[in-house]
């Protein structure tokens, strides 16, 4: 396995609310793609799940070509597994393509990488103590912190299906694709301000 962030051009930017605001990390060069990777506890579960949703939407956006979208776990427990069956079937169900190898998250690729997604609270604080600077702290946000529909007091949480049956999976695909729009709406307009 490389220390490499992303596996190939897919999609996604560099911006985006902390708790709602349509604000993020700095404008960025259109010369190398922009950088999205999904992060959740050990990359078999949700971050695969948003992985591929937000892949299918940059595809239909026609962003597809200007955004890299990838995942990876903050333990590497599944590292080189592929995605839990169940989440494979809940996106085989719903349409979406899913080709996915489990991979733990590194400090190192926060240079690469434009906008780190958290799944949970979680991961939110752990991956900003990895982070090594604090630019790159201000690259991490919560999904649904892009859900329109989410209020100000609401938990922001995308739960961990794991333990449960094809509903809590059914659900993490529900929130995510809700979130999705949001954060495409918010790396659209990243990639317009810098063209």
């Amino acid at each position: 396995m490389t220390d490499l962030p992303l596996a190939g051009p897919t999609t996604g930017p560099t911006t985006g609310p902390t708790t709602g605001s349509t604000t993020g990390p700095a404008a960025r060069s259109t010369a190398s793609p922009y950088r999205v990777c999904f992060v959740c506890t050990g990359n078999i579960c949700r971050s695969p799940i948003a992985e591929s949703v937000f892949r299918a939407r940059l595809t239909e956006a026609g962003l597809d070509g200007l955004v890299e979208v990838d995942s990876a776990g903050t333990g590497g427990w599944h590292e080189g597994d592929g995605a839990d069956p169940r989440a494979v079937a809940v996106l085989d169900t719903h349409g979406y393509e899913n080709d996915h190898t489990a991979r733990q998250f590194h400090a190192s690729w926060f240079p690469r990488l434009d906008l780190v997604i958290a799944l949970d609270e979680g991961h939110l604080r752990e991956l900003r103590r990895l982070a090594p600077t604090p630019a790159d702290a201000a690259k991490v946000r919560l999904l649904r912190s892009y859900d329109a529909a989410a209020e100000p007091f609401d938990d922001l949480d995308v739960p961990d299906p794991y333990y449960g049956d094809m509903t809590g999976f059914e659900e993490c695909l529900e929130l995510v694709e809700a979130a999705s729009e949001g954060l495409l709406s918010a790396v659209r307009d990243t990639i317009e301000e810098a063209a």
